[in-house]
């Protein structure tokens, strides 16, 4: 199947939530696997990423040449460690923190990064049109929250 549209559409039953595509784009990411996390964007020309302390690309064409440029170095070995949804019919805001590990000459890394990812529900299923990942901290408090003003 070589037409990027009838990829997804064969895909859209596997995220019928934005929780599926994140959990699909996740595993594509651990399993280096570039046609499958390219499967998640939709096919709107203004989806965008940005990599930790890189620009903003924006389109198709761009974003899966950013991925293809990363998995060259093979697959990466990323896990959710925390969770945060922002939801309503037709799109969704997740702000995660992801655990990054990484075996380099000094040994096994880990570092953690801050990134929000935008869900639309879309014809073909819930797709991405936004992963926006900033640098975290290893060591130092990773959210600010006020407290709930209910209490239940």
């Amino acid at each position: 199947m070589s037409d990027p549209r009838a990829r997804k559409a064969s895909q859209a039953a596997l995220m019928a939530s934005a929780d599926d595509t994140e959990a699909t784009f996740y595993e594509a990411l651990q399993q280096g696997d570039l046609e499958r996390l390219m499967s998640v964007w939709s096919d709107d020309e203004g989806i965008a990423c940005v990599h930790p302390g890189g620009v903003r690309v924006v389109g198709e064409v761009a974003i899966r040449g950013t991925f293809e440029a990363i998995f060259a170095n093979g697959p990466v070995q990323v896990s959710l460690q925390q969770v945060r949804r922002l939801e309503s019919d037709h799109c969704e805001v997740h702000h995660v923190l992801e655990k990054v590990q990484a075996l380099t000459p000094e040994g096994l890394q880990t570092a953690f990064v801050l990134a929000t990812n935008v869900y639309l529900r879309t014809a073909l299923g819930w797709r991405m049109v936004l992963h926006h990942a900033s640098p975290g901290q290893a060591h130092e408090l990773q959210e600010l929250a006020e407290p709930a003003a209910t209490l239940h």
